[in-house]
């Protein structure tokens, strides 16, 4: 027993150092992954700002476009309402010009008529109106033939 119990006691210096060696590699390897965390963690800190500048300029773009997209879109509707409101003017234009019109020739004059052409002639009957009073003509005009 005394054997045993020497050969321990003996033994406990290396065991000490064995325990001793065993820790300071354990504290090592912690150390490293300990630094090869901080320095993932500071090169996250330095990408995430890109990550997020980048998401920001993508957000941007496409609020952009929506809202280029938007305008194009109110031109087209107001380009349409105008050539809408243009034409129903044109088309207010164009009968107020063919009533005037006609009123116009009423008052100053029409003037009617038929022709009919021959071998020889032309038959002309002309019925012309001035305000109240007719006036008809009828002709016979001899055309030139070449013989």
């Amino acid at each position: 027993m005394f054997q045993e119990n020497q050969e321990l006691s003996e033994k406990t210096p290396a065991v000490k150092i064995q325990a001793w060696w065993r820790g300071t590699l354990v504290r090592r390897a912690l150390l490293h992954a300990a630094l090869r965390a901080w320095i993932i963690q500071c090169w996250w800190r330095m990408i995430l700002p890109k990550i997020m500048e980048k998401r920001r300029q993508a957000l941007l773009d496409t609020f952009q476009q929506e809202q280029w997209a938007v305008v194009r879109l109110q031109s087209w509707i107001r380009m349409w309402r105008i050539y809408r409101r243009y034409h129903q003017v044109l088309k207010a234009v164009r009968v107020i010009q063919s009533y005037w019109r006609c009123h116009a020739c009423a008052s100053r004059g029409v003037i009617k008529g038929h022709y009919r052409v021959t071998a020889s002639q032309m038959h002309l009957d002309l019925e012309i109106l001035l305000g109240s009073q007719p006036c008809i003509v009828s002709e016979c005009i001899p055309l030139p033939v070449k013989e």
